[in-house]
């Protein structure tokens, strides 16, 4: 054997041994071009082995047949396989056609959801019941993922299941639904198949009644006028004993149930003062901003028939990425949210309370006190009349993390008047806490439809409610793992109206302009080419 054979035998034996490394679980190699990284396994993924003491089964039911439908099952089982890959042997990987190991029926007790689709071969259509389900086993704990189509929330779906089995936990939400004109399964209705499909389990507790203390998070969602001492006398206690809440609460009512869109100042019966105990006191006011989305509205002509408008509508704010806490987990790379008569935020935290701005308005975002003109199409000068003293940037939402006062501290048990219950004492010691505060409610509700086009994945709402559950309990960590998900975003991001008309006209002339002009030249260039080449082969044959 010679130099030169001895040379490349050791080249191909080298790239054989790196292919056989990319194709083994021991090696991956990925190259993902995204912003955020959306397609590469995050640390918290990659160090979940840590936390796990005894194996955990991942099965991923498939049919065989789904594979030459949807080329997506191809993206979902590379994943699932680099991901178990960074778990060091904890957790093991099983891909199964359920109808062909004849396993459909159990799986299908277990949860997961077979489809029907159709199917055309050979000019024939039929229907065909396929599968698409992930099923996780820790010792003696199940977790079911009915249906995967995508990698989008694979990985989070996967970590934060994992997590949660192997520390016996449950993802448990307390829903308090304040206001007496709302209905959970009716106007939250986004939000609660949302966080479902993430994992989490929702309990409904009615206005006053037991909060159970080890529930891990506590939604209170309205209710100033409706709560009375005896309701928030067990959310205080939740709080003391170191319950994790989120209050969705605002200081000025909106009447959207008659559609008239008036406003008045909400009488506060305690909710408020004791929300402002806790370090944030909510404004019984209305923030505009030039960050304004767009509304319908009917309006009347001169002849007296109805026509729909839409107009800009400052009450309704788009807070931008930009303006939030980067510091902060939950708005750390958020892409913003759409808020709906949202009340400004003051912060003033008792001592061992910390308190920081989540998100704020831009610093041309003013506040109406008393001219609360909220009717759409208003004249600009009547929503600005007092702009001039209250212009300036307005904090919209905000997180406490320490202590908490007890708001009925040194003060007798209330009682509710024909009900012969006790409540139970204060603990004598309070705990750790953390409290989140948005000076608005509309903004969790199907509301959120009017300016976000949830089916073509504007989420932005729901994501962030999303990031406040993860971060109430305590799975910081996890939020880095949604902060890397492709979004999509708005096309009138720039506010700058004189801006903004640059833009588009720089647009308009590079697209009717510019582009055309170039494609001509390009075949003026070609034409000019290939007659030249012919003119001088002519030259060459007559040589």
């Amino acid at each position: 054997m010679n130099k030169r054979q001895t040379t490349i035998i050791t080249v191909l034996s080298v790239v054989a041994f790196i292919l056989a490394l990319m194709v083994s679980d021991r090696f991956w190699f990925r190259l993902d071009l995204t912003k955020n990284k959306a397609y590469t396994i995050s640390q918290v993924s990659r160090n979940l082995h840590r936390e796990i003491p005894e194996t955990v089964n991942i099965t991923y039911y498939v049919s065989d047949r789904l594979r030459g439908i949807f080329p997506t099952v191809g993206d979902i089982e590379d994943t699932l396989v680099e991901y178990t890959a960074y778990s060091r042997g904890k957790i093991r990987l099983t891909v199964k056609d359920p109808v062909r190991t004849g396993v459909s029926r159990m799986i299908e007790e277990l949860g997961l959801v077979p489809r029907q689709i159709q199917n055309v071969e050979q000019d024939q259509a039929s229907f065909i019941t396929i599968y698409s389900g992930i099923v996780i086993e820790y010792l003696d704990r199940v977790e079911v993922l009915p249906w995967i189509e995508s990698t989008e929330t694979l990985e989070y779906d996967l970590t934060t299941r994992i997590r949660s089995m192997v520390n016996n936990s449950e993802r448990l939400i307390g829903i308090i639904v304040g206001d007496y004109f709302r209905q959970w399964r009716s106007d939250f209705n986004l939000i609660d198949m949302y966080l479902t499909n993430a994992g989490y389990k929702i309990r409904l507790i009615q206005n006053g009644e037991e909060i159970p203390d080890n529930l891990p998070v506590l939604f209170v969602l309205g209710g100033v006028e409706d709560f009375d001492n005896f309701a928030l006398y067990r959310i205080d206690r939740y709080i003391q004993l170191g319950g994790k809440v989120f209050f969705a609460v605002k200081g000025v009512y909106v009447d959207t149930i008659r559609g008239s869109i008036e406003a008045r100042h909400l009488i506060d019966f305690g909710l408020l003062d004791m929300i402002q105990s806790y370090g944030a006191v909510i404004r019984s006011e209305l923030v505009l901003d030039r960050t304004a989305l767009a509304i319908q509205y009917h309006s009347m002509t001169a002849t007296g028939s109805s026509v729909l408008r839409t107009a800009r509508y400052p009450f309704w704010i788009n807070v931008l990425g930009s303006n939030g806490n980067s510091e902060h987990p939950v708005s750390a790379g958020f892409n913003g949210i759409d808020l709906y008569w949202a009340s400004p935020l003051g912060l003033y935290p008792p001592a061992n309370v910390e308190a920081v701005p989540l998100f704020t308005s831009t610093p041309e975002a003013w506040t109406v006190r008393e001219e609360m003109n909220t009717v759409p199409g208003a004249p600009s000068y009547l929503l600005e009349i007092e702009a001039i003293d209250t212009r300036g940037e307005k904090i919209l939402g905000a997180a406490l993390t320490g202590l908490f006062p007890s708001f009925f501290s040194g003060v007798e048990k209330p009682v509710r008047e024909g009900l012969d219950e006790q409540l139970p004492d204060m603990p004598a010691v309070s705990r750790n806490s953390r409290v989140i505060v948005i000076g608005d409610t509309d903004f969790i509700t199907d509301m959120m439809t009017a300016t976000q086009n949830v089916q073509r994945g504007e989420r932005q709402n729901l994501d962030f409610v999303l990031r406040v559950a993860d971060w109430l309990l305590n799975d910081d960590d996890v939020i880095e793992i949604r902060n890397r998900l492709p979004t999509v975003g708005r096309f009138d991001k720039i506010l700058d109206e004189a801006r903004r008309a640059n833009v588009m006209n720089f647009v308009q002339i590079v697209n009717v302009g510019l582009i055309p002009l170039l494609v001509i030249a390009a075949g003026i260039i070609i034409a000019f080419r290939r007659k030249s080449l012919a003119k001088n082969k002519e030259t060459i044959n007559d040589i």
